[in-house]
């Protein structure tokens, strides 16, 4: 570890010290904001650990947070909290391990298909047996948690989250994953085994997911599929890591923090038209910013770089350094 990673480490914990003062000076709308916030970053960035570098977009975001938020709803009561979020990150994983062992053998379009599908034959499947066994839709949480332990435990999460995407940015298993990205089948040829780095990535993906899921799910007294396992979640993540861009670990946080606000106007303002206003948002950043606001800094910090070099190298200038 370097100077500069080591001040970076060092204004990240302090920077995350200075947010976890929030609670102590609001309790209302600004509090809400910033679970929001915690939520959606934790979820964007574990989402861009797997998608970004192999570039795989995934929409079964909303299948890892439901179960999640089902396992607070089964295990809330009768667990300790600790517990309760261990197994959600154990259920949030073997999902993610069953439904990769199915789909990661596809590729663009299909991949996408599948895994929003995933998400619906869950939410389905979970109505079907409530309605049929349970004797109810929905269920009542009773998690004695308060607002301000929320913002707290997604913090951390973050936190981990960051932590996690720099570990494997620095290690064999972040190589592999960009060697995927760039050409799976060049990767394959090369002895990686493509299959066992994605499973395992979309694994640790889903399984910071669920957490987040059931993290948030005390924040509702009541659940129902509907609420829990809502395509729009997979939705807003892939929009958000898109905007920020995926294929820097920081970049999701670029995104997160505009499109929350923006979602907040359009949901107020524009209760009736804030799909089709997402929708929109949606089409303008694939098109505008397909590599999102970290790429296209990053695109002009290079052709910044290469200007001066260029003008360095310039006839002129070698002219003036010889005089």
């Amino acid at each position: 570890m370097n100077t500069r990673e080591v001040l970076i480490m060092a204004a990240s914990g302090l920077l995350l010290a200075g947010l976890a003062c929030l609670p102590l000076a609001d309790e209302g709308f600004w509090l809400t904001l910033g679970i929001s916030l915690a939520g959606y970053v934790a979820m964007s960035t574990a989402w861009a650990l797997f998608s970004g570098p192999t570039s795989y977009v995934s929409l079964a975001t909303a299948a890892f947070f439901g179960t999640g938020a089902y396992v607070v709803v089964n295990l809330g009561e009768t667990a300790p909290w600790p517990v309760v979020l261990v197994v959600a990150a154990v259920c949030g994983a073997l999902l993610a391990l069953l439904a990769g062992m199915a789909t990661l053998r596809l590729t663009g379009v299909h991949f996408v298909i599948f895994t929003f599908g995933l998400a619906e034959l869950i939410r389905q499947l979970v109505t079907w047996y409530q309605t049929n066994i349970g004797g109810a839709v929905g269920q009542y949480v009773f998690v004695d948690i308060s607002s301000a332990q929320i913002y707290w435990q997604l913090l951390a999460l973050c936190g981990l989250v960051f932590l996690a995407g720099w570990a494997i940015n620095r290690s064999r298993l972040g190589l592999a994953l960009r060697v995927i990205g760039d050409d799976e089948t060049v990767a394959a040829h090369s002895g990686i085994n493509t299959a066992r780095v994605k499973l395992l990535l979309f694994c640790i993906s889903g399984a910071f997911i669920a957490v987040v899921g059931a993290v948030l799910a005390p924040r509702w007294t009541y659940i129902e599929p509907s609420i829990a396992f809502n395509s729009m979640i997979s939705f807003q993540v892939v929009i958000m890591a898109l905007l920020g861009g995926s294929r820097r670990l920081w970049g999701p946080l670029v995104g997160v923090i505009p499109f929350t606000v923006l979602y907040e106007l359009i949901s107020g303002h524009f209760p009736n038209h804030t799909h089709l206003l997402l929708g929109t948002a949606f089409l303008l950043i694939v098109y505008f910013l397909p590599q999102g606001v970290a790429g296209r800094i990053e695109q002009l910090r290079l052709r910044r770089t290469h200007r001066e070099t260029h003008a360095a190298r310039s006839p002129a200038t070698l002219g003036e350094t010889a005089r």
